[in-house]
């Protein structure tokens, strides 16, 4: 059911001890928007509690009180009034489900959150959760420390590719700038979100070494395989000249390929939600159980049919050998 801004804010008001959680796969924005939640709730006198059923990369260990999110334990509960899902949808939160059967409060910026079942705030137009959070917490009347700021500030920077996609709008610039007013220091931000370890860059070199281009020159894709930290891999394949739908495949275990789009025209999100997953307009994933070779002849034949090209089996032209 979805309700508004001031109704999510009442209902965090009428609740005592809450379980905050975000999406598998965290990114800067599920871990930045349960981290600031976090602090804005204890500002307010509030009792609460991350959980997240995932590893979480290195680069985002660095932001304010990282070390209070757990990872559930098989078997374990979890007293809570309200569970606070952030920037996705309850089906995406693993095992955090199993510790409490408290009542859902979601808040999301996914335009593909149907709010289903459960009590939703989403706002597509936000560039991250983040964004929200910050509006959140005036409607609460709390106040915005700059441990808080840090966090909203580098999920709004990790969403929007520090402020260069689509998404950017103006009161994203406006909600960053009165963070940077709050004491954060954007180039500090910058440094600790784009560290990456030796193996994370030996990893991306694997990954254009994979890349292909597919229908034309529209569609370019790379292929991991085990690969734990994808984060900004598919901006590697982005950035190239003539391509509108780029696609990262991860073939994470047998038969289980997470995929992940970004575009810069075409609605990713229809193309991600006909296949199970979903996501923004821009920026989508999903989940194919198949081998990695079918998943690739899955998506580029989905990502044709929205790109109305004709030859969906196309298999794809190294890099290497383009001039």
């Amino acid at each position: 059911m979805l309700i508004t801004l001031k109704q999510a804010a009442t209902k965090i008001q009428a609740a005592n001890k809450i379980l905050l959680t975000a999406h598998i796969i965290p990114d800067g924005d599920a871990v930045g928007s349960t981290l600031a939640m976090l602090q804005i709730l204890r500002s307010i006198g509030k009792s609460a509690q991350i959980f997240i059923d995932d590893t979480v990369r290195e680069n985002l260990h660095a932001l304010p009180h990282f070390d209070e999110i757990r990872r559930p334990v098989k078997g374990e509960t979890f007293d809570a009034d309200l569970l606070l899902i952030l920037d996705t949808s309850p089906d995406r939160i693993g095992n955090v489900r199993n510790l409490t059967d408290a009542p859902i409060l979601n808040v999301d910026h996914h335009v593909t959150n149907s709010g289903e079942g459960y009590e939703l705030y989403v706002e597509p137009d936000a560039a991250a959760t983040c964004e929200i959070v910050y509006k959140l917490a005036r409607e609460l009347g709390a106040e915005i420390s700059l441990d808080a700021a840090k966090c909203i500030y580098a999920g709004m920077a990790t969403d929007t590719g520090f402020f260069q996609y689509s998404n950017t709008g103006a009161d994203t610039l406006r909600i960053a700038s009165e963070l940077v007013t709050c004491g954060v220091r954007p180039n500090e931000i910058a440094e600790q979100m784009e560290r990456k370890s030796v193996a994370e860059v030996r990893d991306m070199t694997k990954a254009l070494q994979s890349a292909r281009i597919f229908l034309g020159g529209k569609v370019a894709g790379i292929f991991l395989t085990r690969a734990d930290s994808t984060e900004g891999f598919i901006d590697l394949i982005r950035v190239i000249d003539g391509v509108d739908v780029a696609f990262m495949i991860n073939d994470k275990a047998e038969n289980f390929c997470r995929v992940s789009m970004r575009s810069k025209g075409t609605d990713v999100a229809t193309i991600a939600n006909s296949l199970g997953g979903g996501g923004h307009i821009r920026a989508a994933g999903c989940t194919l159980k198949t081998s990695l070779d079918e998943a690739t002849k899955i998506l580029v034949a989905a990502i044709g049919k929205a790109l109305h090209v004709d030859n969906l089996s196309d298999a794809g032209t190294p890099l290497s050998e383009i001039d």
